[in-house]
């Protein structure tokens, strides 16, 4: 439990799962795993209750880039959260292998690995550069939930 123990050391909590706002189905796997792979699917900053966190809307006008940079890193907690819930164990992790980061943008807004370097530099703080280091693009589009950030994930596991 040693992904735990830091945790704990940072003063971090996993969050529960996302609570749905009324009239959004949600119909897939929060993480699919397959052989030794664990693909985890896009997911939006999150309270420790589930809630959407604030703020809301498009880096560069409604959210500052050090928001957008917070609000990567509660993503990278969200899907700890949900690898927590499918593993069993977040130690069970051997390698971080891709994030696929999309940050909600202003227009003229192109600073997005600023704000995602927030879910990469947890991930690396967590699990050390030998199975943190990922591939990783970054880009700027308009975000489901006027969330400012919504990242995907895929991880090596161990059997």
């Amino acid at each position: 439990m040693k992904i735990e123990a830091k945790l704990d050391e940072l003063g971090l909590r996993l969050p529960a799962p996302l609570v749905a706002p009324p009239g959004i189905v949600l119909p897939f796997a929060w993480v699919r795993t397959r052989g030794n792979r664990a693909y985890i699917s896009g997911h939006v900053p999150l309270n420790d209750d589930g809630t959407l966190a604030q703020p809301l809307g498009k880096v560069g006008t409604d959210v500052s880039p050090e928001q957008g940079y917070q609000a990567a890193r509660l993503v990278a907690l969200a899907h700890l959260a949900s690898l927590k819930r499918e593993l069993g164990d977040l130690d069970r992790v051997t390698a971080w292998l891709r994030v696929f980061a999309m940050v909600n943008v202003a227009a003229g807004f192109n600073a997005t690995p600023k704000v995602t370097n927030g879910y990469s530099d947890l991930i690396l703080e967590l699990y050390g550069p030998e199975v943190g280091r990922h591939a990783r693009s970054s880009i700027g589009m308009a975000i489901p939930l006027n969330a400012p950030v919504n990242c995907e994930a895929e991880v090596e596991i161990d059997g």
